[in-house]
């Protein structure tokens, strides 16, 4: 049966109805207060349903966070645009990606979306970062120092929106923010 009414049709519908929910509700209430009951109301569906896909709260939740922060392809990058490219393209993900504010503000208060977000920025940008430091091994605190100032201008423009950083214009917070990451990355050790 592969009719649009099959049970593998409405089986995804309603995953995806689920996923859309808990992003609202994991974003708008944070981990702790987010409720499966409340996903399911607005999700539309009976709360035993969120059980029976992810089996649990901390599964939906996995599913949710569940992060790719797609760097373009950086290996015939000019190393001075370095910056640029990656400031540029984390303001893309921000933008686009409800995904990475709900794993920004969870992470700041649940242990679980902390680890998720480390997990994410030590799997995807550590070696984006390895590619371009003279020292591999100096890549994991480089990486560090990246994130400290997306993950910053990210939680102050897009989860806190402080006036005068979300008031910024994009090319604004590109060429505040870009030096800086070109630094962390490029520049020799202190």
């Amino acid at each position: 049966m592969t009719g649009p009414d099959s049970p593998r049709r409405r089986s995804d519908v309603t995953r995806s109805a689920i996923l859309e929910a808990a992003r609202e509700r994991f974003a708008s209430d944070g981990y702790e207060r987010a409720t499966v009951r409340a996903i399911a109301h607005a999700a539309d569906i009976d709360p035993s349903m969120v059980m029976r896909y992810y089996g649990s709260k901390e599964g939906l939740f996995a599913a949710v966070i569940d992060v790719e922060l797609d760097f373009p392809d950086l290996s015939e990058l000019d190393p001075d645009r370095l910056g640029v490219v990656l400031v540029t393209h984390f303001l893309e993900l921000w933008e686009r990606d409800t995904v990475l504010r709900t794993l920004l503000r969870v992470g700041v208060t649940n242990e679980s979306g902390a680890d998720r977000l480390r997990q994410v920025f030590t799997s995807q940008l550590v070696p984006a970062a390895r590619a371009f430091v003279d020292d591999p091994a100096d890549a994991e605190r480089r990486a560090a120092l990246v994130a400290s100032q997306v993950l910053g201008m990210a939680l102050v423009r897009y989860v806190l929106k402080f006036g005068p950083a979300a008031d910024l214009s994009r090319e604004d917070v590109i060429s505040w923010l870009a030096p800086t990451v070109q630094r962390y990355i490029t520049a020799p050790a202190p």
